[in-house]
């Protein structure tokens, strides 16, 4: 794996990553061309009952993520953005939401750099 990292969809990446929006819905307001993603793994994201539980709520991150990681175990859609990280020199993992610490992208990131 090479670099990884971790942004909002809303800010640009350095020439020549490869962005993979995580998100399940398309981000509000947002075209497809200033997004630039190259790749949108939807089922990737969380569910939207856990979307719905989790409401971006900092004191709930821990729960989260932990249900989230169940979700994942196993998903095709996880196998998919694994090799797609691995096939790249440079990925971000983009995100809509506006908390940067608490977010799913930050969970795949840990699963990802710990396999």
């Amino acid at each position: 794996m090479g670099s990884m990292g971790i942004r909002r969809v809303y800010e640009p990446s350095p020439e020549g990553t490869y962005r993979i929006l995580v998100d399940r819905i398309w981000p509000r307001g947002l075209s497809k061309d200033r997004a630039a993603v190259d790749l949108w793994l939807k089922e990737v994201g969380p569910s939207d009952g856990l979307r719905t539980w989790f409401g971006h709520d900092p004191a709930r991150f821990e729960e989260f993520a932990r249900k989230y990681r169940q979700e994942l175990d196993g998903a095709e859609a996880f196998d998919e953005l694994r090799a797609a990280v691995r096939d790249h020199d440079s990925v971000d993992l983009v995100y809509s939401a506006r908390d940067t610490e608490h977010n799913q992208a930050v969970v795949l990131a840990d699963l990802l750099r710990a396999r």
